[in-house]
């Protein structure tokens, strides 16, 4: 295996793990510590971690070596409502992670709500695409200096490439299918 493929790899079970115990990147950070742009460039297969920091990241997360490097028997195909991870930020919003191991594909699907009068943090540009959905409510999309209102059944594609954020400007929730490419959450 070459060693940008070991480094996604490890980046990306990196990633699960972190996501699995509900830690953002500067709680990782903190805990091992890292800093969080380390943690970042890690789980986006960009850096190599010495095996000294790999283990104590593995520890970090509650994991042991022998787990941390198990090979997966088979791809799972079908997810269920046991499978999901989900995150509530501060004002209530939610993300469903729909796909908990996405970061080895290609797409990262979520299903995302946001409470009302509130947005989800602003993203920086990056490489990739995003994709939503709008099942309930109404949304507005923040495009670089463009902004746009996606209501129900209406969707929104855009490639990441300036500053971008989603919010919500109605006085009830808004319920999307938001599928963004590389996985970035």
């Amino acid at each position: 295996m070459e060693t940008e493929a070991i480094n996604a790899e490890i980046g990306r079970k990196i990633k699960n793990l972190r996501n699995r115990n509900g830690l953002t990147q500067q709680e990782l950070a903190d805990r091992a510590e890292l800093t969080k742009g380390f943690i970042s460039q890690l789980e986006r297969g960009q850096v190599s971690p010495s095996v000294v920091t790999l283990m104590d990241l593995i520890e970090c997360l509650g994991s042991t070596p022998a787990d941390f490097f198990k090979e997966d028997e088979q791809d799972q195909i079908v997810f269920t409502g046991a499978d999901c991870f989900e995150k509530i930020d501060g004002n209530g919003n939610v993300r469903k992670w729909l796909v908990p191991s996405a970061q080895k594909f290609e797409m990262e699907p979520l299903l995302v709500t946001i409470q009302p009068h509130q947005e989800i943090e602003k993203d920086k540009p990056h490489s990739g695409e995003e994709f939503g959905y709008v099942l309930s409510g109404r949304i507005r999309v923040h495009f670089g200096d463009r902004s746009s209102l996606v209501r129900q059944g209406e969707s929104f594609y855009y490639r990441t490439t300036k500053t971008h954020y989603i919010s919500n400007p109605a006085a009830r929730p808004a319920k999307l299918l938001w599928i963004s490419t590389p996985p970035e959450f």
